[in-house]
C-alpha cells in the first residue's frame, strides 16, 4: 500500500515521530507493526526496508512511526529525515500479535524500555478513545529524564504508571536504577492470571524475559516485542 509523508514531530533531541497519510484507510490492531519501504540513493548494507511498530491509534487518520535517529544511524533513517510533504513510500502489513487480550478483566503489566514505548502508546491511546478501562500497571524505563516521551498518554488517573530512570539527575523524585525482573515483580505484584508485556531493545527484552521465568512467572504469561539493532535503553 502507498502512504504519503505528512510531517514529523521532534519528541526529544534524538527521537522523532513520522506521520504518514495512507492512500486508503488502514485497519489494524493497536500494538501491531508494519514494514516500511523507503527507496533512497546509496542505501547501506541494511537496505531500503525496516519494521516499525505503529505508534498511532487505529482510530487516527494518519499512521505514525516513532524512532531514534543519531549521527551513526543507517542510510534509511537519514533518508527519513529528508522526506518532504507528499513524498510516496510503500508499506506492507500490519502484522503482529503484541496486542491486548480479548478478556478485558485480564490483569496486565506493561513494561517499556526506551523506544519500546511505541506499541503501548498505540494501545493506551486506543483504550482512552474507546473509553475501555483495563487493570493495567505500566512501567517505563529510560536512561535519563530527557528520554521520556508520550507523557500525555501514560500519565492518566486510570493508569497505574511508574517511570524508572537509570541515570537520574539529582532532581529526579521517582524510581531509580536499572530495571530488573525483581523490580518488575516488586512494583506490580503479578498473580498467576497476569500477562506481562515486554517491549524494548532486544537485549533488554531477552534478559528480562529469562529472569522473570526464573522468578516464577510462567512462559504463557509473557508477551514480548523485540526491537533489533537498538542498544539497551
Amino acid at each position: 500500500m502507498r502512504v504519503y509523508f505528512d510531517h514529523l514531530v521532534n519528541e526529544t533531541g534524538q527521537i522523532r515521530t513520522f506521520f504518514f497519510r495512507p492512500e486508503t484507510r488502514i485497519s489494524y490492531t493497536a500494538g501491531q507493526y508494519i514494514e516500511l519501504n523507503l527507496k533512497h540513493d546509496h542505501p547501506d548494507s541494511r537496505g531500503t526496508k525496516r519494521w516499525f511498530t505503529l505508534s498511532s491509534s487505529p482510530n487516527s487518520q494518519l499512521i505514525t512511526i516513532t524512532t531514534r535517529i543519531i549521527d551513526e544511524s543507517s542510510s534509511f533513517k537519514k533518508a527519513l529525515l529528508k522526506l518532504k510533504k507528499g513524498d510516496e513510500l510503500n508499506i506492507n502489513g500490519p502484522f503482529g500479535d503484541f496486542v491486548l487480550p480479548k478478556l478485558i478483566q485480564t490483569p496486565l503489566v506493561f513494561v517499556a524500555g526506551g523506544i519500546g514505548i511505541t506499541p503501548f502508546h498505540s494501545i493506551l491511546a486506543w483504550l482512552e478513545e474507546a473509553k475501555e478501562v483495563r487493570p493495567i500497571k505500566f512501567l517505563y524505563a529510560v536512561r535519563t529524564e530527557d528520554d521520556i516521551i508520550f507523557l500525555e498518554v501514560f500519565n492518566k488517573p486510570w493508569l497505574h504508571s511508574t517511570v524508572v530512570v537509570t541515570e537520574p539527575s539529582p532532581a529526579w523524585g521517582g524510581e531509580r536504577g536499572k530495571l530488573s525482573a525483581e523490580m518488575i515483580v516488586g512494583l506490580t505484584n503479578p498473580n498467576e492470571d497476569t500477562l506481562i508485556y515486554l517491549s524494548g531493545p532486544e537485549p533488554m527484552v531477552e534478559d528480562l524475559g529469562k529472569d522473570l521465568l526464573k522468578s516464577g512467572i510462567k512462559k504463557q504469561q509473557l508477551v514480548q516485542d523485540f526491537f533489533p539493532n537498538y542498544p539497551d535503553y
